[in-house]
Order: C-alpha cells, then structure tokens, then sequence
C-alpha cells in the first residue's frame, strides 16, 4: 500500500500512519450467518456489458467471500468513522492469546484495500 507524500512521491506508510487510517467498506452487499461471520457480494464486472453477459449465458455476476472470525470483526469495524488503531485494540480483546495479531490485522486490511474492498 503506498501512499503520496506533499512532492507527489509514493511511499509505504509508516506503523504510525498506518494506524490512523480509517478504512471504510465499499458498497457491496453483505450479510451475517448464524454464527456471526460476514459473506460479502462481490460483483464480477464493474461495467453492464459483463453483467449482460453473466444474465445472457445464466450465471451469476457475483461470488460470495465468505471471511473469517477476524476477518469479520474487523469488517464490521470499516465504518470510516474507527482507525486501524482503534480496531486494534478492539481484536486484542477479542483475540487476547493470537501471536502477531497486529500483522494479521495490518496484512489483512492491506488486502481488502488491494482487492477494493475497503478503502481510506
């Protein structure tokens, strides 16, 4: 993840930049299951042509990603209103014994953000 400095150059954030970030999902339909986790909608093609022709040949122009117990937790959290630091905090109190929680999180938010899932 790279970001622009004042000169318009790109440099990866440091941890400090890093955890003032406040992701923020992208407007895919999403639910829970009965155990709490999230599946989201993720459409195939951004253009009509590709869901015209998904609907022509009768399939479907979306998957499902279906995310885990940390995954979904942080999720729910990209409400563009929390920062990375705050969400955090809040997985070391759900996860108080996981080693390198911090990394998971940092990696995982990374690539949510490189798939366009969530953004900044």
């Amino acid at each position: 993840m790279l970001t622009k400095n004042n000169k318009t150059q790109y440099h990866k954030p440091t941890v400090d930049e890093f955890l003032k970030y406040r992701p923020k999902q992208q407007d895919f339909e999403w639910s829970t299951n009965k155990e709490g986790l999230v599946r989201i909608k993720v459409p195939k093609f951004k253009r009509n042509f590709g869901k015209t022709f998904c609907r022509i040949i009768h399939k479907n122009d979306s998957f499902t990603a279906n995310l885990d117990e940390l995954g979904s937790i942080v999720w729910k959290c990209c409400n563009g209103k929390n920062t990375v630091k705050k969400i955090l905090e809040k997985i070391k109190k759900e996860f108080p014994k996981e080693d390198n929680i911090d990394q998971r999180l940092f990696l995982f938010i990374q690539q949510m953000s490189g798939l366009n899932y969530i953004d900044f």
